[in-house]
């Protein structure tokens, strides 16, 4: 019975939490699990985990934030009931503008019981700096906590935090700050100044994404003269490939970008891993820095039938199980330009292929490359 003893209550809740403390965990991992399966077929979410409050630590929260109030107004208590993150949730995403998605999805499959805007708290206070985010209390609704798997877990409410990979690294520190409030003005500039460079961090990590996107979709609106047939002869892929302007008289040098276009043309079906492609597209120009958009579909348009009849070779003589569209750049750059791009294949991979192109130069009655 709730009453206005702190001590009887303190005990009261001890035992409340060592008696349900199995059954706490276990409402912890079927959030998670449900929270992931709601989130599965999006790319928001890089990280979703949970905990339990320390008993004590509940305690210390509750004399810090309601025991006051709650006694100076006479309304009898239990701790429990103000503990809404006994069990507490955390997903956390890239990018501040995939906060208030998830958060939407999320609303959409629990029961709210309140939301607590941390975003709009900070930027509401003039001057202030702090950790952002969005909290909410849940429970599960009245469909799902019927079911069978998730009825013991009804009547459990779970704190969910949603925050981004800066927020949640600046939150971390913000704890380790010990004194914050009663302290000198030029200290708490210099937090308020660290707050501010987290904040700035998560605004342009946004813009570098948006950059991004608008400079592939800039590469992609080029005129240019890619296509996915190779050449018929050198004069033709001289005449077709060699494009290397954007428009007359502006040289367009290669970049991940315009390369990430022409890897679409030659490979349709292929789904390019930025990372590998910015890498690939350092080691092309560290071998020819002045290498060009048209010069580079020119080198693979003039090879790239080549290197599919040594693909079909590679693989069914059995040296090998894979030959992505990497390796077949790779192959394409080589037989274009073997003085600039021998370093890029390996030397066995090198070796094996002048041997096969030698014995197919022979079949067609051409002379050895």
């Amino acid at each position: 019975m709730p009453s206005l003893d702190f001590e009887a209550e303190k005990a009261g809740f001890r035992e409340f939490y060592n008696d349900n403390g199995q059954r706490l965990d276990q409402a912890k991992v079927a959030f998670l699990t449900l929270l992931s399966s709601l989130l599965a077929h999006g790319d928001h979410v890089v990280a979703a985990t949970g905990r339990i409050k320390e008993r004590e630590e509940s305690i210390k929260k509750f004399t810090r934030k309601y025991q006051e109030a709650l006694e100076k107004s006479e309304t009898a208590y239990e701790i429990k009931d103000h503990i809404t993150d006994l069990i507490g949730l955390r997903l956390v995403c890239l990018y501040e503008d995939e906060i208030e998605p998830v958060g939407e999805l999320i609303r959409q499959h629990f029961d709210v019981i309140k939301v607590t805007d941390k975003t709009a708290e900070i930027e509401g206070t003039e001057n202030a700096f702090g950790y952002k985010g969005l909290h909410l209390d849940l429970r599960l609704d009245g469909a799902r906590a019927a079911m069978p798997e998730y009825q013991l877990f009804a009547p459990y409410h779970f704190e969910l935090q949603i925050r981004t990979i800066i927020q949640d690294s600046w939150s971390t520190l913000d704890h380790k700050i010990k004194y914050k409030k009663s302290i000198p003005a030029s200290l708490k500039r210099r937090i308020n100044t660290l707050a501010a460079l987290f904040e700035l961090a998560d605004r342009e990590f946004r813009q570098v994404r948006d950059e991004t996107t608008n400079e592939i979709e800039k590469a992609e609106a080029e005129p240019g003269a890619e296509v996915t047939e190779p050449a018929s002869s050198d004069a033709a892929a001289e005449q077709h490939g060699a494009n290397d302007e954007i428009e007359p008289g502006q040289y367009a040098p290669l970049n991940a970008f315009r390369l990430l276009r022409i890897a679409r043309h030659f490979f349709p079906d292929v789904e390019f891993e930025p990372s590998k492609l910015d890498g690939f597209t350092a080691e092309v120009i560290e071998r020819e820095p002045t290498i060009s958009r048209g010069k580079f579909n020119h080198y693979l348009r003039s090879s790239i039938g080549l290197v599919r009849r040594y693909k079909v070779h590679f693989l069914e003589s059995g040296r090998g199980d894979k030959f992505n569209a990497f390796t077949e750049m790779r192959h394409a750059l080589y037989a274009a330009d073997p003085d600039a791009f021998a370093g890029i294949l390996t030397n066995i991979a090198r070796e094996n292929f002048d041997a096969w192109r030698a014995d197919d130069a022979q079949e067609q009655g051409q002379p050895p490359p």
